[in-house]
């Protein structure tokens, strides 16, 4: 999606919730948000969602509007995650592994090896994402 450089600019960043800055914090959809961006995908940024009680089905189909599924994850793929009973998490898939923000370690991190969590979906940006779509909704 962005060859890596803006998930690296993002490492350390600290975690704040409904973050959309790397220099005063993201939360994993801003995380993904500056990916798409870095990467050409101009996607209105999803804002106030919870933390937990989100949809799957609902936010798939936005993704699925917005990007390209894929059935295997490459580097600068966006995952959704199930992190936890009704609790979805995003991160970009990286070549040693992923990059997501941890809020438990309050702060964007690389976790190399495979991916943990059940993986709920992959998308990556393709021929004619414009991004005109706006906001999931949970």
């Amino acid at each position: 999606m962005s060859g890596g450089n803006v998930e690296a600019a993002a490492l350390g960043s600290r975690f704040r919730v409904h973050g959309r800055v790397a220099a005063t914090g993201l939360d994993c959809v801003g995380l993904v948000a500056l990916a798409l961006r870095a990467g050409g995908c101009g996607v209105a940024v999803p804002t106030g969602y919870a933390l937990r009680g989100g949809d799957p089905v609902r936010v798939a189909a936005w993704l699925d509007r917005v990007l390209v599924r894929v059935d295997a994850a490459e580097a600068g793929d966006v995952l959704m995650l199930r992190t936890g009973p009704g609790q979805l998490h995003f991160a970009v898939r990286t070549t040693r592994g992923l990059v997501h923000a941890d809020a438990a370690l309050r702060r964007v991190v690389e976790r190399p090896g495979p991916v943990e969590a059940p993986v709920l979906g992959c998308w990556r940006i393709g021929e004619g994402n414009s991004g005109e779509v706006g906001p999931w909704r949970h």
